[in-house]
């Protein structure tokens, strides 16, 4: 009997997660074209070559791999510009100047994107669930991202994740006033003035 060695283990692993990011890319593909209510699972699955019940092994609702779909680019392109952002920057002013420079991208298209995303949220008590779980990858990435800023870094320091959780709870807050307005008021001038009111200053590592 052959054993399992730990490339096997590691390219199991990665086609597990191939087979996720595509349901997820295919979800959001379809929902964008057609809309989430007309989206069904059945076409999801097609579309990602994998059988209905290889989909639920995945994700327990199609709302939540059309969800997962939409925020893992922004994800990606938000730790993108983070990284980019000039290495002088304390913490959080790269973190403002990253959201800044998201203006041009959430256009009229990508603002509605973002606005479905928030509506079927609201809706779905599954959706609401995997929300929160986003809202942690989001603060780990922008704590993981923004560490190197501390030049006195101790270990257990908890500045980088304290940035990640404020961030966040000003993005939460600027996303909740946007949806009560049903998308009308302007969204990176509401993340500017949510992010601009974070106060977060760094006194050094903790003894």
């Amino acid at each position: 009997m052959s054993q399992i060695t730990a490339v096997d283990v590691g390219l199991r692993e990665r086609k597990r997660q191939a087979t996720h990011a595509r349901i997820a890319d295919e979800a959001a593909r379809l929902a964008a074209k057609k809309g989430v209510a007309a989206t069904t699972i059945d076409e999801i699955a097609a579309a990602a070559q994998v059988g209905r019940a290889t989909f639920f092994r995945y994700f327990d609702a199609k709302e939540v791999a059309v969800a997962e779909g939409f925020s893992v680019p922004w994800l990606q392109l938000l730790i993108d510009n983070l990284d980019a952002q000039p290495v002088h920057l304390d913490a959080m002013t790269a973190v403002v100047e990253t959201f800044r420079g998201f203006a041009p991208v959430l256009d009229d298209a990508g603002a509605q994107l973002v606005l479905q995303q928030a509506k079927m949220a609201v809706a779905s008590p599954a959706l609401q669930a995997w929300t929160l779980h986003v809202y942690v990858r989001f603060e780990q990435a922008i704590a993981a991202s923004v560490a190197a800023r501390f030049d006195d870094l101790a270990p257990d320091d908890p500045r980088p994740q304290l940035v990640g959780a404020l961030t966040m709870s000003a993005v939460r807050i600027c996303l909740d006033t946007w949806l009560a307005s049903d998308g009308s008021k302007d969204l990176p001038s509401l993340l500017q003035c949510a992010l601009g009111s974070v106060a977060f200053t760094a006194t050094g590592a903790p003894r």
